[in-house]
């Protein structure tokens, strides 16, 4: 009896989980505090065709591991006006640590702080990277992962490139679900 109690608050948790995902479509305007100390909100780019939002960490080593990944996007996808912006969730890493990181790593895209992970909340962001590429009207086009392997020279499919490619072409995205990897976002209280 408890075995399928156990098994039926499981499947339930999973169904809740599952509907709660689906319910985010489209996302609300936040503020969040950049690098350089200015709020940033995602409605300064409306005129973007596209904003990519990577939930990143200083510390993880798999969000690290993507560090040249995320540079090269940005680089490749910039002046087709695709706007990416970072966001660090951890409670741990300071707008300092989180400076010199971006400075180490030559990351030229905006990086943003969630102090409270109220944005990480709002998306149900779970892990450092995780993405999420929002169309014209904030809708969400693509969730998941960078692409399919932390280590560079293993990876056989590059999904935000893909999900990018797609978008730019004027077409919805075939494969709009990936599972993210990573490590877990620390998150306040």
């Amino acid at each position: 009896m408890k075995r399928e109690l156990s098994l039926i608050l499981s499947t339930m948790m999973l169904l809740a989980i599952a509907s709660a995902d689906e319910n985010l479509k489209k996302v609300e305007n936040f503020s969040l505090e950049a690098l350089n100390g200015k709020k940033v909100s995602l409605t300064d780019y409306k005129d973007a065709k596209a904003i990519v939002i990577m939930f990143i960490a200083t510390e993880c080593p798999v969000s690290n591991a993507y560090n040249e990944r995320m540079a090269a996007l940005h680089q490749d996808y910039k002046s087709k006006g695709i706007v990416f912006l970072g966001i660090n969730s951890n409670k741990q890493e300071s707008l300092d640590d989180m400076r010199e990181h971006a400075r180490e790593h030559k990351h030229e895209f905006t990086i943003l702080k969630d102090r409270d992970n109220i944005v990480a909340d709002k998306f149900d962001a779970q892990f450092t990277p995780e993405v999420f590429v929002l169309g014209k009207n904030l809708e969400i086009q693509y969730h998941g992962r960078i692409d399919n392997n932390r280590s560079e020279g293993k990876v056989s499919s590059k999904d935000l490139r893909n999900a990018l490619d797609e978008i730019l072409a004027g077409k919805s995205v075939s494969n709009a679900r990936t599972k993210a990897f990573g490590c877990t976002i620390k998150r306040v209280g």
